[in-house]
């Protein structure tokens, strides 16, 4: 599924141990180790209630692991993002990271292409520059003339296009993708798939999705089973923390030297 084999992967966001409690008891990650390399298209699967959208939030720095660590290889180097404070993590998501989810969370008071220049608004960036690139973006995704739109008159599939545009408009190198496609048909399934997949990985760029769908995850370059918190083989035996699929450590540590450069 790679569509870059002309630039060697390299490993991005490494997952080491990491371990999440919540009430004290239920124990929704526990120990999970897992490296993703620039490139490639991962499917986590498992049941309703095995961690999968808590292991996504974890390496996405939306909520901060009870044990374990999580590592980004960023532009300016090693990122450990969860001994990140809120503020640090909130810049690391809306610099580095991309967020496509099932409903999409567009805002339905604005145009798609308003949706979509958010970020890079938010960011900093010129009203017309923002739209300019939203609107690049638009039409790589099959959405030309379709930006002065809102939400409510898209169809679903247009709708998750206009998501996968925002979240990418701001360069992100990594994409989580929680049930893209679960609110839609199988043909607008696969049509939304394409448009992530040619938008990720055929940029080099890496994508993570949460998925019940076996078709989705037989799209992707390799799919984690969890179950219990615990990453296991398709025929469901545990594997063991140092045998975790592609298992590296990249480093730790926030290089603050960037900060006087922003």
């Amino acid at each position: 599924m790679n569509s870059s084999t002309s630039v060697p992967a390299r490993t991005v966001l490494t997952a080491a141990n990491l371990v999440k409690v919540y009430g004290g008891k239920t124990r929704a990650l526990a120990g999970v180790d897992l490296a993703l390399q620039s490139g490639e298209s991962v499917a986590i699967m498992g049941a309703s209630g095995s961690g999968k959208t808590t292991l996504l939030h974890a390496l996405a720095g939306i909520i901060v692991p009870d044990g374990g660590r999580v590592s980004f290889a960023g532009p300016v180097g090693p990122v450990e993002v969860s001994a990140l404070n809120e503020r640090d993590r909130a810049r690391l998501r809306r610099e580095s990271f991309g967020f496509v989810f099932q409903q999409g969370l567009l805002v339905p008071e604005l145009t798609a292409l308003e949706n979509v220049a958010l970020p890079m608004m938010l960011a900093g960036y010129p009203r017309p520059e923002s739209e300019a690139h939203a609107r690049r973006w638009l039409d790589a995704l099959g959405l030309p003339g379709l930006g002065d739109r809102r939400i409510g008159e898209l169809s679903g599939g247009q709708a998750q296009r206009v998501a996968i545009a925002r979240a990418q408009v701001t360069g992100a190198s990594i994409i989580f993708a929680d049930e893209p496609t679960g609110a839609l048909d199988s043909q607008t399934s696969a049509d939304v798939m394409d448009a992530l997949l040619h938008s990720t990985v055929g940029q080099g760029h890496t994508l993570v999705v949460v998925t019940h769908d076996r078709e989705v995850a037989a799209r992707c370059d390799r799919t984690i089973h969890l179950r219990d918190g615990r990453v296991h083989t398709a025929s469901g035996e545990p594997v063991p923390a140092a045998a975790a699929p592609g298992f590296e450590f990249v480093g730790e540590g926030w290089d603050r030297s960037a900060e006087t450069n922003r």
